[in-house]
Order: C-alpha cells, then structure tokens, then sequence
C-alpha cells in the first residue's frame, strides 16, 4: 500500500482542517515477537495435551461428555499455537497510521473497523522500541509487564495499548510525536 493508498484511507476521518504529516502501515506477514519465547513453548504444551487427552477420550469407552469437554481445549490449541499468527497478520495488513497536528490516528479491523484516535497533547508514556534496521514500535500510553507477555495477542480481557507496530524509521515518527507534543 503506498502513502497515496494510505491517506486516501484515513482521509474520510480527518475534520475538513486537518492534514496528515505522517502515514504509515506496520510490516505485513507472519511475524514473530518477543513474547514468543514464552508463549510458542506454552501453546505446544497446551495444544499437545488437548489433544493428547480428545485422542484418549475419544479412542476409548469414555462418556460423551469427556468427548465434548475437550473439544474447546483442542480449539484454543489451535488458535494459540498456529492461528494467532495469521490473526495478527491479517489485522496488521489492514492497520494504516496517520500523524496529524493534533492527534494519531490507528486504523485497524478484520471484520469491521476500529478507529482510535489519540490527542498528541494529553498523551503520556511514549515509549519507542527501535531495531538495528531502524524499524520499531511507538508505544502510545503506560504499559506494565502483562502487555510485554501478551504482546500482539488478541485475548479477552486483555487490553493492549495502542501502538504504532512495526513501522519503518520509527525514530523519525518518535521525535515527529514528541515535536507536536512541545508545540502550543
């Protein structure tokens, strides 16, 4: 999606004063995260004895029930070990970012359209995470460690902080943010 494509997008949200100065899309596929480490190892674990215990059920003269109760279990197993990641990838390929003078501007959804928007001036706790290849996340608000372990996971009852994910020259959209932050 280039820039033209991107504001053509948010266009429609901007008041008829507003301009974008910057647009952006976080990087598009399957990509792994640092909470990885720990859950990948959670979800075989979990996944492996769902169906370890549907395989035994099912396999044997156990009540119906037994075969029903596992049924969730082995779902969830799927979904955290192998379906979360093409979640994520979809809902990132149809994530679009705006900076304006006065707020940011996170347009993401699947299968309706969430639209946040963040006033630049009251927002508080920005945190940039940059890699070696200049590309990085703007975290947008106060985070604790329970984001950092269910980072990028869609779960109920977990709310993630709004963040620009992913994004290419993420210290320029940094110091772009905190510029806008200092102006009256």
């Amino acid at each position: 999606m280039t820039n033209y494509e991107i504001e053509n997008e948010l266009k429609p949200d901007l008041s008829t004063d507003e301009k974008l100065i910057w647009t952006g899309k976080p990087k598009t596929g399957i990509l792994f995260r640092t909470s990885d480490a720990l859950f990948i190892p959670f979800s075989l674990l979990w996944a492996g004895f769902a169906v370890f215990w549907e395989t035994g059920v099912i396999t044997t003269d156990a009540p119906f029930f037994f075969k029903l109760w596992g049924i969730p279990f082995v779902l969830i197993g799927i979904y955290i070990t192998v379906g979360r990641f093409f979640i994520d990838a979809k809902k990132r390929a149809n994530t679009v970012y705006g900076i304006t003078s006065e707020r940011i501007i996170i347009k993401t959804g699947i299968f309706s359209r969430e639209i946040k928007s963040l006033n630049i001036r009251t927002l508080t706790d920005i945190t940039i995470n940059q890699k070696s290849d200049n590309s990085g996340t703007i975290t947008l608000g106060p985070t604790d460690f329970r984001n950092a372990m269910m980072q990028g996971i869609e779960w109920p009852g977990v709310k993630q902080p709004a963040c620009l994910e992913f994004i290419e020259d993420v210290k320029n959209v940094y110091n772009q943010i905190i510029n806008l932050q200092r102006q009256k």
